[in-house]
Formats: structure tokens, sequence, C-alpha cells
């Protein structure tokens, strides 16, 4: 490439980073803008999470040899690049790597790898932190050059600064919201709150003076109706001050299965638990609990929550009087609001009930950054 060309490049990358919001989009427009402004034909983008499992976020123009089955093999397994930078052994823009996986498809009779052979690998990194690893090639392209490489290694420079610039701005976005539910809690404590604690105490006031029998049965209700206007209050005022668990969710499901006076037996996976995941389970959880205060008699809760595959799963039972899903609707019983939270992030929901037999809240939500090649947009949240 020509000076001017180099330049180009660069400038037309920054000025695209500095705009982009979206982590897919940007890395896939930013790997369309090398292969169009570049005598590059194909590329693709593996970002990496703490724990060194690697994610494909995009990829231009494969070869039909990798996108073969919906990229499967490209998604799975390791390889040379992928190792030698998790490793630490490739820290720069690295000249030709012959391409592992490009090996077994050819060996498995994969189809046409149109020539390609080798590539280019470039870490993706801000400071010492490393966010992915850029791969580029070209038919029957076995060398690059210091000056291809020197313009390779600032792309990708660029590109870590802007995902680490996104981070942020995620954990910041994430810390208003957590502040604005804090002042909403605030609020209603200080306001709706104390009117109903003063309606429920003024109606028990006032029926002590007065002798009429019906003014008193409607003073009573008044009074029965605030208390559980109040307790529902002080339950929406908890949760809405919820989502950061900082004492671990073991200890706040027992915490809440003591408030509401359920017997809890908690089982849980002794690692850490992915935010997003630790969140949903809290409130699919929050939920049942609640169902089974309300509806279950229940005399015994048991909760489990463990790893299996590259799932985390959450099975919540209990020995209740159950219920006829055929005679519940949707909506009972904040069914569908359990689903829809393990909707979110790309999990399953099933609650299988008998009468008399109790029922049972299973969950499986996916670990996303160790399911290998999943392109799917992230849920904003940390960990997910």
């Amino acid at each position: 490439m020509e000076r001017n060309e180099e330049l180009f490049l660069i400038k037309s990358i920054a000025e695209m980073l500095n705009k982009e919001t979206d982590m897919d989009s940007m890395l896939q427009q930013v790997l369309n803008r090398i292969l169009a402004l570049t005598s590059l034909h194909t590329g693709w983008i593996f970002l990496f999470d703490e724990k060194g499992e690697f994610e494909l976020k995009a990829y231009a123009q494969l070869p039909e040899a990798l996108e073969f089955e919906d990229r499967k093999y490209l998604c799975e397994g390791g390889c040379r690049c992928i190792d030698r930078c998790l490793s630490g052994r490739l820290n720069k823009a690295t000249n030709i790597i012959d391409c592992e996986r490009i090996e077994y498809a050819m060996k498995e009779k994969r189809g046409d790898t149109e020539g390609i052979t080798h590539h280019a690998s470039v870490p993706i990194k801000s400071g010492e932190e490393l966010y992915g690893l850029l791969n580029v090639a070209s038919p029957n392209k076995l060398n690059f050059n210091d000056d291809e490489l020197h313009i390779l290694e600032s792309i990708s420079y660029q590109i870590g600064t802007a995902c680490e610039r996104m981070r942020l701005s995620e954990k910041q976005h994430e810390m208003h919201i957590l502040e604005e539910r804090n002042r909403l809690a605030r609020d209603l404590h200080d306001s709706v709150n104390q009117h109903l604690f003063s309606i429920m105490y003024t109606a028990k006031g006032t029926k002590s003076i007065t002798t009429d029998e019906d003014v008193g049965e409607s003073l009573d209700e008044i009074y029965q109706l605030s208390k559980e206007a109040l307790s529902e209050m002080k339950n929406l005022i908890w949760q809405l001050r919820s989502d950061n668990i900082k004492e671990g969710l073991k200890k706040r499901i027992e915490n809440y299965g003591k408030k509401l006076k359920l017997s809890v037996t908690s089982i849980f996976w002794e690692e850490d638990i992915p935010g997003c995941v630790e969140s949903t389970f809290w409130k699919i959880t929050q939920e049942a609990l609640n169902n089974v205060y309300k509806h279950a008699n229940a005399s015994q809760v048991i909760i489990e929550v463990k790893k299996v595959d590259s799932y985390m799963t959450l099975t919540i039972s209990d020995n209740g009087c159950g219920f006829n899903r055929q005679e519940v609707s949707q909506n009972g019983f904040g069914l569908t609001s359990m689903a829809e939270r393990a909707k979110l992030v790309e999990g399953d929901c099933k609650i299988t009930s008998e009468l008399n037999k109790g029922t049972t809240v299973y969950v499986q939500i996916p670990l996303r950054k160790g399911r290998r090649g999943s392109n799917v947009t992230a849920n904003k949240i940390d960990d997910c």
C-alpha cells in the first residue's frame, strides 16, 4: 500500500470506531473496511473472555471450507493462533501462521479452501488487556511484509481501545440504572410506603371509636388491604435494590426465604456464577418463592444451582399442593415472567406440577462465552 492509502485506512477505521457503540457491529464493520481498503481477501475476529474461552464475533468472505456447516469448525476447538495468543507467545502482529483449521478442513474434505492456507494473526489489546484476535488472509499469500504487519497492528490497537471504551461505557450505564432503581426505591419508601402505613393505622384507630358494625367491617377491610399493599410495596422496594448481589446468590436466596418464613434448603455450585446468570437466577427464584409463599402451602423448598456441561442450571422444587397447568392461565403465578427472564439470556425455563405433589421450576442457561462460537449480540450484562 502507498503511504497515503495507509493513512486513509487508519483514519477511516478510527472515524468509524469513534462513532460505533455496539461491539458486534463495530467488529464486523472494521473487518469489512480492512478487506475493502487492502488487498486482503478474508478475515475473522475472535473475542476472549476472562477464562480464555473464545467467541467468533466477526467474519467476512470465508472460503467454503471454513463456512462448512455454518462455520462450526471455525467456532469450535483450539488452534495454534488462539493457543499462542492466550499463552502470551503472540504479543504482536505475526507474519503467517499456517492455519490448523484449514489443514483439518482439507483433510476432512469440507470444501474449497480457495487457495487460503495461511493467515496473519494480530492480538487485539488495550495496554496489557487482551480482548481478542484478528486473523486475515488472501489466496496463495504466504508472507506479510513489515509494513502490512505494522498497519494491522495499529488497527488492532484501535480496536482494543474501542473494546475497552465500550465495556467501560456499559458498566457506567449499568451503574446509572442501579442508581436510578435505588432512587426510585427510596422515593417509594419515603412516600407511598408511609402513606399506606398511615392508612392502615388510621383505619384501625377509626374502628376503635365507632359502634357501627358495617363501618367497622369496612374499616377492617381497609386495614387488611392496606397491610397487604404495604407488604407488597416492601417486597417491590427490596426487588428494586436487588440487582447488585453483593452477599452472593446463595445467601440472598436464603435470606429471602427467611423473610417469607419458608423452609429453604439450598445446594450451590461452589465456583463463581457469571453476573447475568446470577441475576436471572435470582429474579426467577424470587418469583418462584413468592408463588410458594402465596399459593403452594409447602413445608419445604429445595433450590439447587449447578453447572452441567456448558450450562448453568437452577432447580426449585417444593412439596406443596401443586396445580394443574391446563387450568392456570399463561400469566398466572408469573409463569410467563419467569420464562421471559430465561429467554433474555438465551435460556429455557420449564415448570412441572401435579396436584398434591408439588411444583418444580427448572432453568437452563448457556454459559455464552464458554459456548464457543455463539455469534449472538451480547446482552450488555457483565460475563454474559
